[in-house]
């Protein structure tokens, strides 16, 4: 508001207000919000003769990449002369869908969210690995290199060669609830996958009535890959069932060693329709194996949650952590619990 002030140079108290809302208001109903902290603020009030009746409606709402052009009159300067100057609106669509649940979000809107996902990296800890790399800051000495070195010298290990370990990213493994209750979440989380996944080549699988994988499928671009997705997974907008689809995970690819040392993320809001107990048991067997077991479920930003449904109480004691991330201000404690 202060830039824009010494920009603009108003001389009346109307455009001063043109100032305050371009800058301080992100969406029509916060007008009369910006009008009255301003009346509180310049005391006076807003003065109607002020405001030229030709004078356009600034934009309130535009995407970040269009600009807002407002005319300022000068008339203590040369009478008819009009400056015009192009400048970014504050208010821009994605920082008003931010706030919104993933849940209230059509389509289009979650699609204006992919270049801010797109910013965001999803980066789970690091390993160490059984290979090594030859270093001189190493706090190892590499015995063999030295030895096989010194020849050089009359057998003389004249210089120490040192190591240290590799290390790479855990895995990460995604299981995603795309059950009626959960399909408008569904589909952000794998945008975001898609969008944020970065270098980290996630393994993504798809759940409702049955076990879907769906990790070529989202190597695609954004657009590309969500149609995809639709595509391969039959059961979208299914009943839920997360133990059968936790234990034919386990047995077809958490024996290959998928899980083994992962972080695994399961999405889903915990609407078990299968026996509580057949869970439970798949998420012991999935702790013994995984790194870190995430729990992403929008269900528990409300206000006084618990974890009652028998499914979600099921699950509870082998989480390591449980997040809401149900919109794109909300991402954040996601990102921490992966790291």
């Amino acid at each position: 508001f202060t830039r824009a002030v010494l920009l603009l140079s108003p001389v009346r108290t109307g455009e001063l207000r043109w100032c305050a809302l371009a800058t301080l208001a992100s969406a029509p109903g916060e007008v009369e919000i910006v009008d009255r902290v301003f009346t509180a603020v310049f005391g006076g009030g807003v003065d109607p003769a002020d405001f030229r009746g030709d004078r356009p409606e600034p934009p309130l709402s535009t995407v970040d990449a269009k600009k807002a052009v407002f005319s300022v009159g000068a008339e203590p300067r040369e009478p008819g002369r009009v400056r015009e100057l192009a400048v970014a609106s504050a208010g821009s669509a994605v920082e008003r869908l931010a706030s919104r649940d993933f849940g209230d979000l059509e389509p289009g809107e979650l699609a204006l969210l992919r270049d801010a996902m797109r910013r965001l990296r999803l980066a789970p800890p690091p390993r160490r690995t059984r290979r090594k790399r030859a270093t001189p800051a190493g706090r190892r000495v590499d015995l063999r290199e030295t030895l096989r070195r010194s020849r050089r010298s009359g057998g003389e290990p004249a210089v120490l060669r040192r190591w240290s370990p590799r290390w790479k990213p855990r895995k990460l493994v995604v299981l995603c609830d795309i059950s009626g209750s959960m399909q408008a979440h569904a589909r952000a989380m794998l945008q975001l996958l898609v969008c944020a996944a970065g270098g980290t080549r996630a393994e993504v699988f798809t759940f409702a009535t049955r076990l879907t994988r769906l990790t070529r499928a989202l190597r695609a671009k954004p657009a590309l890959a969500m149609r995809k997705a639709g595509e391969e997974a039959p059961d979208w907008a299914g009943g839920t069932r997360i133990g059968m689809a936790l234990r034919d995970f386990l047995d077809g690819y958490g024996a290959r060693g998928m899980a083994r040392g992962a972080v695994v993320v399961i999405v889903s809001d915990g609407w078990e329709t299968g026996p509580a107990e057949l869970l439970g048991a798949q998420m012991e067997r999935l702790s013994r194996l995984a790194h870190r077991i995430v729990w992403v479920n929008p269900r528990t930003a409300k206000p006084g949650y618990r974890p009652l449904a028998g499914g979600m109480a099921a699950a509870w004691p082998y989480c390591d952590a449980v997040v809401s991330a149900h919109r794109l201000d909300a991402l954040t404690p996601l990102l921490d619990a992966l790291a």
